[in-house]
């Protein structure tokens, strides 16, 4: 009977989120942005309102990213830039099919485990040269744009080119996070990024021509400027002289590919991330495994629902890492990995009264826990309901720092997430992409459709759980849901957990009762994300969106045409 009565409680609670979507909660620091137009969310608010003015000049979803994008790699180049990688994931709203793109970047093809051997590289340094895969950001533009985009890149970039050239006054984080003192000594940082003679505050300009001269030549000849043009000469001969093995062919034959998204369902929800290389099949494996628990009976933040999330976190991320790499090199179980029979053997794992600070399988190596947080989330909305779901890193702050002469941005350290240890997964290899924190999200049920994702690291798949979590168990609107506090597990095994000290005392206590060792953060930290999320209420033809208060973000909304 008492099994009855909380199916119930569950179905009710389902039925009354659904209906609550679009109400505030209360505590609700901001308001949903709604319009019958098309809306654009960014960490970074001239991000936002470049690709708000592309849709109001006519463009859809796809254009307002990448013109939001472009922006991104100027305004926060600690995060995000064309040295970097790319995914998205796109709903196309004539026919309700979600696509997937997978733009991550190769390995030089030269670059093997054997050749670092032969150098003496036992372990790979994360700023290294060797760190620096093919970047994919341009390629990824350019496959978006071609397929479902309607605008040239003269246009989308335009905004960016704008700001690179004449400069733009840094915001509150900007400011905060814009230095990073470890990459001083790396070729061409200094010169490019650290421009004042003290530290920057809010309200500094910052000009970045050498970058506007970049993107200009991609404006002008499309991705080949990138990859197989002066650009590419200019990246292959600085890579080469600090040491790279990196080609002109290993930049011209690289392609980004679309791919079919994997999904799982959550009470009665539909939610799809990105196949491997990514982590996104550890959210769905998450979600999976808190299908076994009433999280809505337990309440919001309470120490039974948090102690499910954080126990499911490890189980399921565990299992990603025994298993995921490129699939290119490796047969990666997706199927087993995402089944429900799975998920109640791993649920049943959960003690509710202590916490696993070892799970099985546990050989976690120390070398994966060296991965970045230093990336980008947006999504932007148009007026027919087209839905783009986007992410974008440089890995950890800057990459490796490196700027080649006169390109104006920093490279990834994608390359620093492999393995040196031959036959796994996550082996190095030539033209192989590792292990990739990076994953944006689609989640629907009947006429709703949220596109969304929040950033940073290891944090994203556990992030991308407590925010559907909080939209599906509790009811929230995606505003609140981004607003809450959250917890992070940065590492792979011992029961340490960080949190966000707004979650209350009386519940962190209830945790390191059951053997959680909680480290504080501030409020609103960027150390568990920044997101955001767009919403499209099919039943009403009325768009939705929110932005995290973590950023400096915003969703700002297309405005009506005046002609």
């Amino acid at each position: 009977m008492k099994r009855f009565a909380c199916l119930a409680v569950l179905f009710l609670h389902s039925v009354v989120g659904l209906g609550q979507q679009f109400s505030s909660v209360p505590g609700q620091g901001r308001s949903m942005v709604v319009s019958k137009f098309g809306i654009v969310s960014t960490p970074q608010f001239l991000a936002s309102q470049a690709g708000a003015h592309i849709l109001e000049e006519g463009g859809n979803a796809v254009d307002a990213a990448i013109a939001a994008n472009a922006v991104m790699g100027v305004v926060q180049p600690y995060v995000n830039g064309i040295g970097g990688d790319l995914f998205v994931l796109y709903y196309e709203a004539k026919t309700g099919k979600v696509y997937g793109l997978n733009s991550s970047g190769w390995t030089p093809k030269a670059l093997t485990i054997d050749y670092l051997k032969s150098k003496g590289v036992t372990e790979i340094n994360p700023i290294g040269v060797e760190t620096i895969d093919i970047p994919g950001a341009v390629a990824g533009w350019d496959a978006m744009r071609t397929r479902f985009g309607s605008f040239p890149f003269s246009q989308l970039l335009a905004p960016a080119i704008y700001y690179a050239q004449n400069g733009f006054p840094l915001a509150e984080r900007n400011a905060r996070y814009w230095i990073a003192k470890r990459l001083l000594d790396q070729p061409g940082y200094k010169e490019t990024y650290d421009i004042w003679p003290t530290a920057p505050k809010p309200g500094d300009l910052f000009r970045n021509p050498a970058l506007a001269s970049s993107l200009r030549q991609i404006a002008g000849h499309g991705r080949d400027a990138f990859y197989n043009g002066p650009m590419t000469e200019t990246m292959v001969k600085f890579l080469d002289a600090h040491g790279g093995v990196h080609t002109l062919e290993d930049f011209r034959d690289f392609q980004p590919e679309w791919v079919e998204p994997v999904s799982t369902t959550y009470r009665g929800w539909t939610v799809y991330e990105l196949p491997p290389n990514g982590q996104g099949i550890a959210a769905l494996s998450m979600l999976n495994i808190m299908e076994h628990f009433p999280m809505a009976q337990y309440g919001h933040n309470s120490v039974d629902a948090l102690h499910v999330m954080i126990e499911a976190k490890k189980l399921a991320y565990a299992d990603m890492y025994k298993y995921v790499g490129d699939p290119r090199f490796t047969l990666i179980p997706v199927k087993e990995l995402l089944s429900k029979d799975l998920a109640a053997k791993r649920a049943k794992v959960i003690d509710m009264n202590k916490a696993a600070c070892q799970v099985v399988p546990s050989d976690i190596s120390a070398e994966l826990n060296k991965h970045g947080n230093s990336t980008i989330y947006l999504s932007t909305i148009d007026k027919d309901g087209n839905i783009v779901s986007l992410i974008q890193s440089n890995y950890a702050g800057y990459g490796t720092g490196f700027v080649a002469p006169g390109l104006g941005f920093s490279f990834h350290n994608r390359g620093a997430g492999f393995q040196l240890t031959p036959d796994l997964p996550n082996s190095l290899a030539g033209h192989k992409r590792p292990l990739h924190t990076i994953i944006p999200a689609f989640m629907e049920k009947g006429d709703i459709h949220i596109g969304f994702g929040i950033m940073g690291g290891w944090n994203q798949a556990q992030a991308h759980a407590q925010f559907i979590a909080n939209v599906v168990d509790y009811g929230m609107n995606v505003q609140a849901a981004l607003e809450q506090p959250r917890f992070t597990k940065d590492t792979f095994d011992g029961c340490d957990v960080q949190m966000e000290e707004t979650i209350p005392a009386d519940i962190r206590a209830g945790l390191a009762q059951r053997g959680q060792q909680i480290r504080l953060l501030e409020p609103f930290s960027f150390s568990v994300g920044q997101g955001a999320a767009v919403v499209r209420d099919g039943s009403r033809q009325v768009n939705f969106a929110a932005g995290d208060p973590r950023s400096d973000g915003a969703a700002i909304p297309q405005e009506p045409s005046s002609k």
